[in-house]
């Protein structure tokens, strides 16, 4: 199935609108975009052999990791990859549940959480 970007874009905005309100005041430096694949240069940066294994990519400094001495100068930026997860999904239903899982596996990574956590946790 195949969504327009403007259709994709507002399940993102959906997705991110139901994460609990605790969350939100995390994401205040946090861009969410959608391109329809990965760079070549974000599949060497995650060890991606295959570009259409890459659901989406978290860009910037963990929470864990931000102190007031050294704010970060740049947004942190959630990528989701709407080719990919429209070729992992049959229909629109599994779509807004890839989505959602992918938001939240990348805001694990915003948190400092790594893929290890992130798949003990369910969202590996």
């Amino acid at each position: 199935m195949h969504l327009s970007r403007a259709q994709f874009q507002e399940l993102v905005r959906q997705a991110i609108e139901q994460l609990p309100d605790s969350f939100h005041r995390y994401l205040d430096r946090v861009v969410v975009d959608v391109e329809d694949e990965p760079t070549r240069e974000v599949c060497r940066a995650t060890d991606t052999e295959h570009p259409s294994e890459l659901l989406g990519f978290y860009e910037g400094v963990p929470l864990t990791e931000q102190s007031l001495d050294h704010p970060p100068m740049l947004p942190d930026r959630i990528i989701l990859y709407r080719r990919n997860i429209e070729r992992t999904c049959n229909g629109r239903e599994e779509i807004i549940a890839e989505i959602r899982d992918t938001v939240l596996h990348e805001i694990g990574h915003h948190f400092g959480l790594d893929e290890d956590d992130l798949e003990d946790l369910g969202y590996g």
